[in-house]
């Protein structure tokens, strides 16, 4: 009892360990295993393991098969949640850059570590190429941590992002297909029309079982046959009984049929999917603490020491130095994606959660079922698994910093609240070559500004998805500009740090505007119109204008103008070579000769501007 206990709190202490550090959480669950593991052979008294799954087959946590039969139904359920994230809109969205590293790509590394496994280890080509296709998979469990604090042009945090989300069901659905082949072709079929054809009855049943598990699934919730409160142990029970069947029905297709039918449910138009979403992901992260220290636990000695050579060494420079850059450079051939961009897109390849997962699934399967060199695939993918993960956790940033990806200063904004006047805030950095980010809660806001081609995430400021997008990494402005004064004082309090490095900046409070005295808060993004008078402006007249500007005195002199105007709000000011600077009244900003006063609001008389820009001057030389 003691031990059980000790492999839940010792994962949740992993986890806990990982968020905080932010390192990818099957790190420190390996290490813990092992340690718990073949490790403590070395230190407790008679040799033996402190957790031990299993002890000669029949004793231990799970006697016999149980292990095997546990690991299955957990894998299940985490391929079924990774199904859930991959949607067709997303596959046609990301582009030809991701389209062609989650292809060319990933058919480069089956290929060639398929090939370098036989020649270096001198394994069946089947052994081969089942591990060559167990380390196709990526996955954004392990890369969203390790970029999470590193700031980069988002086409770089997009391409890892989108790999790493697209190949995890893809990747897993493959080696599911070659480990089927492999089953079929051990049972003396050989590469005949029968093996084919077993193979492919395999893949209808999985495919067959998977789409109308999805199918019934989502017609119950649609038509509202589960009540609310029983939907997510419903679904898992359909998850578990789709699983079971199609393997009843066809040997081995159950992870096929599970991976499917996330993706049917992921592809629908499911109204609970996102809260299907979210209980899958609370489960998988306790599947996956108890998983992997059960799994690094029941590694043997002897296994580590199978790949404890050369041999290994060898083969992950191959796998690390040779077969990610070939496939990176030659799947953005033609791409916008400078040299040194593609040299850390390279460098960063960290395998993950449903490698190591599945890779001790189809070991275990392939060991009893007698299969030569089976033993090597779960110690060879673990030794992927780690010595990928700690390689870029260690030095992803400063790799970054060395090709020179690293961005010093954070230049993308945040805007908390899509009204009518942020898109057209939005929609001027776009065109200024800003990254713009649009966070509201409302969904017609938030189709608007996609419409218009703005990117636009609808979540809340209490959203944990936030900080785990990546492709927020070179936001370093936030601007918190919803209608309410508690949302935008808890935009900054809690994403100040992450996303405002540069400046954080919130509209007026309405309490602030009716006072008399000029506010004290160097938050404010201006000191003289709340949300209601923003809105206002905007809608009376929705345009952005700028005004030429040749010093300081002249910008403070526009900026008083357009203060008693109504119909006129300040916004930046733009530098010659398109830096743009958040002003008011009280800001000192050096002002080159070419710059320009941003506003929005109606045109105004530039010739009597300007006229009054002259009469100035004339004075001043008087005096």
């Amino acid at each position: 009892m003691v031990a059980l206990a000790s492999i839940i709190i010792l994962g949740i202490i992993a986890q806990w360990f990982a968020w905080k550090f932010k390192i990818p959480a099957i790190l420190p669950l390996i290490l813990i295993g092992l340690f718990v593991g073949p490790v403590s052979t070395f230190l407790s008294e008679d040799g033996a393991q402190w957790i031990q799954p299993i002890w000669n087959g029949e004793k231990g946590f799970f006697p016999g098969e149980s292990l095997f039969y546990f690991v299955s139904l957990a894998i299940g359920i985490i391929l079924f949640e990774g199904g859930l994230t991959l949607k067709r809109g997303e596959i046609t969205k990301v582009g030809p850059v991701i389209g062609k590293l989650i292809t060319l790509g990933s058919l480069i590394t089956f290929v060639g570590a398929g090939v370098a496994t036989h020649f270096v280890f001198g394994l069946s080509w089947k052994i081969s190429f089942l591990f060559s296709a167990l380390i196709i998979v990526t996955g954004p469990t392990v890369i969203t941590p390790i970029l999470r604090n590193i700031p980069l042009k988002k086409d770089i945090s997009a391409v890892l992002k989108w790999e790493g989300i697209l190949i995890d069901p893809i990747g897993a659905l493959v080696a599911v297909l070659v480990f089927e082949f492999i089953s079929i072709e051990d049972q003396d079929a050989g590469y005949t029309r029968e093996a084919f054809m077993e193979f492919g009855k395999i893949v209808l049943i999985g495919f067959a079982f998977g789409i109308s598990g999805g199918y019934a699934l989502y017609m119950a919730i649609k038509k509202k046959l589960i009540p609310h409160y029983l939907l997510n142990v419903v679904s898992l029970s359909v998850v578990l009984l789709v699983f079971v069947q199609s393997d009843l029905f066809a040997h081995e297709s159950g992870l096929l049929s599970v991976v499917v039918m996330g993706m049917f449910l992921g592809n629908s138009n499911l109204p609970n999917l996102k809260e299907l979403l979210y209980f899958k992901e609370s489960l998988s992260v306790l599947l996956i603490s108890i998983l992997f220290i059960l799994l690094a636990a029941n590694i043997s000695l002897d296994e580590m020491l199978l790949v404890f050579n050369w041999q290994t060494a060898l083969l992950l420079a191959v796998i690390i130095f040779i077969l990610r850059p070939l496939g990176v450079f030659l799947s953005t051939t033609n791409s916008p994606l400078k040299t040194n961009e593609k040299l850390f897109i390279s460098w960063v390849g960290p395998r993950g959660i449903v490698a190591a997962g599945i890779a001790s699934l189809f070991g275990t399967k392939l060991v009893l079922l007698g299969e030569p060199g089976a033993e090597y695939i779960t110690p060879l993918v673990f030794s992927v698994v780690l010595v990928t993960v700690l390689l870029n956790a260690t030095t992803a940033r400063l790799f970054a910093k060395i090709v020179g990806v690293f961005l010093k200063t954070p230049e993308g904004v945040l805007i908390v609240g899509a009204s009518k006047f942020s898109r057209l805030i939005a929609s001027y950095l776009q065109k200024n070559d800003r990254h713009v980010v649009l966070l509201d809660t409302n969904i017609f806001n938030i189709n608007t500004a996609k419409e218009l081609g703005l990117e636009a995430i609808n979540a809340d400021v209490y959203s944990v998805e936030l900080t785990d997008n990546i492709e927020l990494n070179d936001v370093g402005y936030l601007l918190a500009m919803t209608g309410s004064d508690e949302i935008n004082t808890k935009a900054i309090s809690r994403f100040g740090k992450e996303f405002g490095e540069t400046g954080t900046y919130r509209l007026m409070t309405s309490e602030e505007l009716q006072t008399n005295e000029t506010p004290s808060s160097k938050e404010l993004f201006s000191e003289t119109h709340d949300y209601s008078k923003f809105t206002h402006v905007a809608n009376k007249y929705p345009s952005i204008q700028e005004i030429p500007l040749d010093s300081h005195d002249e910008l403070i002199r526009l900026l008083k103008i357009i203060e008693k105007d109504e119909d006129a709000i300040s916004l930046f000011l733009k530098h010659p070579e398109g830096f743009l600077d958040i002003v008011s009244v009280r800001t000192r900003i050096e002002v080159e000769k070419g710059s320009h006063l941003v506003y929005i609001g109606k045109p105004m008389d530039l010739e009597s501007i300007l006229k009054t820009r002259k009469k100035t001057n004339e004075l001043n030389e008087k005096e």
